[in-house]
């Protein structure tokens, strides 16, 4: 989907309960390659599932009338250690250009290994090592393909006072479960595509399996 193209409406339903803002903390941020900013770092009460959920505030956030919000699962090999197995690490770092030069935030959700945590991810890893891809290895270790809720994402974005969002994503069921919860995206904005030998087969799963908006080469 193109970044002018909006998704069909979706109606909305299950609305979750209220959470409040804990604490706004100011942090400079530094990446591995230099680049520099400062955020604005929120957390909150009464979220769904009582994880500690951080909303990053960046850019003239709270001047901009429909932010460009990017929900990130937490990936600890990719976005700490650099792993080259997935994008996460690439996707991280662009979105928090991206998101300060347009004014808006970054849920960093603690959704390691698509909802069913560190270890099973590393688990799931060496399953790929034998041939499953992402999604199979998942199913093989009786997970779900993925476990992710957005339930607390759409309850941050209410304690921020956010109601409609351009979505910083190419996953189709993040907007599904966002809308579903409440929260209206007004606007799906594609990332880019950090694809390299290690990760390709990664990427194309996720193409394949969920319909991630990724132009992949042959």
């Amino acid at each position: 989907m193109s970044a002018d193209a909006s998704p069909a409406p979706i109606a909305t339903s299950a609305v979750p309960a209220v959470a409040g803002v804990r604490t706004k903390v100011r942090v400079p941020l530094r990446f591995p390659d230099g680049w520099e900013t400062a955020a604005d770092v929120f957390t909150f009460t009464g979220l769904a599932d009582g994880k500690e959920h951080l909303a990053l505030g960046i850019g003239e956030y709270a001047n901009v009338a429909v932010p460009l919000v990017r929900p990130h699962s937490e990936c600890l090999t990719g976005d700490v250690f650099g792993s080259q197995r997935c994008d996460c690490g690439p996707q991280l770092r662009e979105a928090v250009e991206r998101i300060g030069e347009r004014g808006g935030y970054l849920l960093y959700l603690r959704q390691e290994g698509r909802g069913i945590g560190l270890y099973a991810k590393l688990d799931a890893y060496a399953l790929q090592d034998d041939g499953l891809d992402t999604y199979e290895a998942n199913r093989a270790l009786g997970r779900g393909e993925d476990e992710r809720d957005y339930t607390a994402a759409a309850q941050m974005l209410t304690a921020l006072g956010v109601g409609a969002i351009r979505l910083l994503s190419n996953n189709p069921d993040k907007a599904r479960q966002l809308a579903q919860f409440g929260t209206q995206v007004a606007e799906r904005v594609p990332t880019g595509v950090h694809v390299s030998d290690a990760n390709v087969r990664y990427l194309r799963a996720k193409v394949e399996h969920t319909g991630h908006t990724l132009a992949l080469p042959a």
